[in-house]
């Protein structure tokens, strides 16, 4: 079962991929947002592409867990999007990946520009693996 991993941000959009046995994920894309109606459109072409069945979307808390206004606006959008493909939407605590995701690519010694160009979609894949490993632990 394909799933997609999510980190929605406020300009650009990084997308993640399970394998098909949903053990690993691998990042895919950044969509750079223009509109509801475009991100939209382009998600569902990718949902489409690859057969997903589930979708795994980034839940940016506070670090006291609590929600703040980017969280409200990450779950309209999740409802948009649960609308369109008509599919099961899940969260997860988003908190630190992007840390963790600007680490690795330091360490990487990638560039500045190339950081910037795939640091939504290492942190779509810290969202979508976390997701996974949780799925596993639990047996499911």
């Amino acid at each position: 079962m394909r799933i997609m991993g999510l980190d929605v941000g406020t300009k650009t959009i990084g997308v993640a991929l399970s394998d098909p046995l949903g053990w690993t994920a691998q990042g895919l894309t950044t969509i750079r947002r223009r509109s509801l109606a475009a991100d939209l459109a382009a998600l569902k072409e990718l949902v489409r592409r690859y057969g997903v069945e589930e979708l795994v979307v980034g839940l940016p808390r506070n670090m006291n867990g609590s929600l703040g206004p980017q969280a409200e606006a990450v779950h309209a959008f999740a409802r948009h999007l649960q609308a369109e493909v008509g599919l099961p939407v899940h969260f997860f605590d988003e908190r630190l990946t992007t840390v963790a995701a600007g680490r690795v690519l330091l360490e990487a010694d990638l560039s500045r520009r190339r950081r910037r160009q795939v640091i939504d979609q290492v942190a779509a894949t810290y969202i979508l693996q976390g997701y996974l490993d949780r799925l596993g632990q639990n047996g499911v």
